[in-house]
């Protein structure tokens, strides 16, 4: 069955009601698949829900589909947020399909110090396209928060309250504490929030003021091994660790 994306303050409240597809997933749908009027498909809009409709009407700009069944999927009850500090583009797109597939709670992309390139004052049309297409291809109900967060260290613990676990990635080779099956396993915390955020540093690293003030906001510094690793090497690590301690405790 085909996927198509349709935001949640589009959908008909009840069975039977219909609703219109349009814009880019209203042309894959009539002129890529063609699919035709009678057919069945399935929607999902990001924010827990997919659903069954049938294609009423294919029209010239947009698609008549009726609601056949609706299910709604619970949030993950612990999250993986990465903090990741902005770099390039094409390291960018890569990341925010993974984060999909991996269940990621959220990508934020924050200025460091040595971030190579400015961060945007917010995030950008393209980078939901990218999530919706990853959703689509691996059917995840739910879509990473998508946030850029100003005034460096700053402001990212001005954001970083309430979790679960908060984590520097750092590559000092004094750093000495290995990231553990402990810290990424389900925890207990209070109103439920068993989230975890990950900071990672630019390709140039962190600066020494950088690392002081996440350790006086309360950050564990952890490593992920001997290797150096790439930005989008050490954000796929700790996607798949936490993705893989979540599927052991279902």
């Amino acid at each position: 069955m085909h996927t198509f994306y349709l935001p949640t303050d589009q959908w008909p409240q009840t069975d039977g009601a219909s609703c219109l597809l349009d814009g880019q997933e209203a042309r894959h749908l009539s002129k890529v698949l063609r699919i035709k009027s009678g057919e069945t498909v399935r929607l999902l809009d990001g924010a827990g829900h997919t659903g069954e409709f049938r294609v009423n009407v294919v029209g010239k700009n947009n698609v008549e589909l009726g609601r056949l069944s609706v299910q709604e999927h619970p949030r993950n009850t612990q999250r993986c947020f990465l903090a990741a500090a902005y770099t390039k583009a094409t390291r960018r797109s890569w990341l925010l399909e993974k984060a999909v597939e991996l269940e990621a709670g959220g990508i934020w992309f924050w200025q460091a110090e040595y971030s190579q390139i400015k961060v945007p004052d917010g995030g950008k049309e393209s980078w939901q396209e990218q999530l919706v297409a990853g959703a689509k291809q691996c059917l995840n109900p739910w879509l990473p928060e998508l946030d850029t967060v100003q005034n460096g260290a700053v402001g990212l613990i001005a954001k970083s309250t309430n979790f679960a676990g908060k984590y520097l990635l750092w590559e000092d080779e004094d750093t000495g504490n290995m990231l553990s099956f402990e810290d990424i396993s389900p925890k207990q915390a209070p109103a439920g929030n068993g989230d975890m955020l990950f900071i990672m540093g630019p390709e140039g690293g962190l600066s020494k003021n950088e690392v002081n003030l996440f350790k006086q906001a309360g950050f564990k510094s952890v490593s992920l091994g001997r290797r150096v690793l790439r930005w989008e090497t050490a954000a796929l690590l700790c996607l798949g660790l936490t993705y893989w301690a979540r599927e052991l405790n279902r």
